[in-house]
């Protein structure tokens, strides 16, 4: 069992806890939303997701964050989950993000999908 993200207490007052696969999808939310710069011991930790909410959505801002989402997956969690594909689709004032990976312990494929200031 691992410690949820983000860290809460469950009903019996201790710290709340989920199996790996949430777990991962925990650790994806770290990733896409946390700026470089952000955590002390790991300046270049993160995406930086959470910065596109003042940009103008577009073709192009989809693109880029698709190709930003996917390398920083691999390099931060390329041991734990293979990625398989990241589409990233603008709608007017929305960016959706869907990632599909494999555990790499599991071999299970997951599909997972956040959008641009918060997870669905």
């Amino acid at each position: 069992m691992n410690v949820d993200f983000p860290f809460h207490f469950d009903a019996r007052g201790r710290s709340a806890e989920i199996g790996d696969s949430d777990h991962i999808r925990d650790l994806i939310e770290q990733v896409l939303f946390t700026a470089a710069g952000e955590r002390v011991n790991r300046p270049d930790f993160g995406c930086g997701l959470q910065r596109l909410v003042f940009a103008p959505n577009s073709g192009e801002l989809a693109a880029a964050t698709q190709f930003l989402v996917q390398g920083s997956l691999q390099q931060w969690l390329g041991d734990l989950i293979e990625v398989n594909e990241v589409l990233v689709e603008s709608d007017d004032a929305k960016l959706f993000v869907n990632i599909t990976y494999t555990e790499r312990r599991t071999q299970e494929r997951r599909t997972e999908q956040f959008a641009r200031g918060g997870v669905l």
